[in-house]
């Protein structure tokens, strides 16, 4: 079995086609069934169970491709965010945006846990990308007079960890309130902390 193709070397057109194919298939794949099996994500990608592995060494460095993809679509949404609203009314998006990401990594859960047994970084990177991204939002809403200054995104994003965690039945609609709950505690006093 080979490993994963250099990223320093472009992929050819038909080969990027197959990755996008595949990322897309095992995405889809986690979400309806934790365990989806490599066979099952070629086939629904439309290429040979050997095209998988050329692309992705091993089911957990899939798994780790398909989380990373989905907190760069996250983490990248800040600009737009404050583009499209206001800094607090971008911030409230994310922060809802953040519980939604959470019950896509829940949906992939069994998949991920195969690789929180590995030392991937993904989930340190993750956080981090978070974190920066919330940032971003903070600090624009704090400009703006209209989110509390001294709170940081890793404080926020710890804050909204705890609940979306949970694996109790109804966690997303509590995760919701108490994004909610956070964000008017973001707001209020905004102005009056230094």
């Amino acid at each position: 079995m080979e490993g994963p193709l250099p990223s320093s070397r472009p992929l050819r057109a038909d080969a990027r086609r197959n990755r996008e194919a595949l990322l897309a298939a095992a995405r889809e794949a986690f979400l309806a069934d934790d365990a989806a099996h490599v066979e099952e994500i070629a086939r629904r990608a439309d290429v040979a169970v050997g095209t998988l592995y050329r692309h992705f060494a091993t089911r957990e460095a899939l798994v780790a491709e398909v989380y990373r993809q989905e907190v760069a679509e996250l983490c990248a949404s800040p600009a737009r965010l404050l583009a499209q609203y206001a800094p607090d009314e971008a911030l409230r998006t994310f922060l809802l945006l953040l519980v939604e990401h959470a019950a896509v990594g829940r949906g992939m859960g069994e998949a991920l846990d195969s690789i929180m047994a590995t030392d991937s970084p993904v989930f340190d990177d993750a956080r981090d990308e978070m974190a920066r991204a919330l940032d971003e939002l903070l600090a624009a809403g704090v400009a703006a007079g209209l989110v509390r200054s001294g709170i940081s995104g890793r404080v926020v994003l710890r804050a909204l960890g705890g609940i979306c965690g949970m694996r109790a039945k109804g966690w997303k609609d509590d995760a919701l309130r108490i994004a909610m709950i956070l964000y008017d505690g973001l707001r209020y006093g905004a102005g009056n902390h230094g």
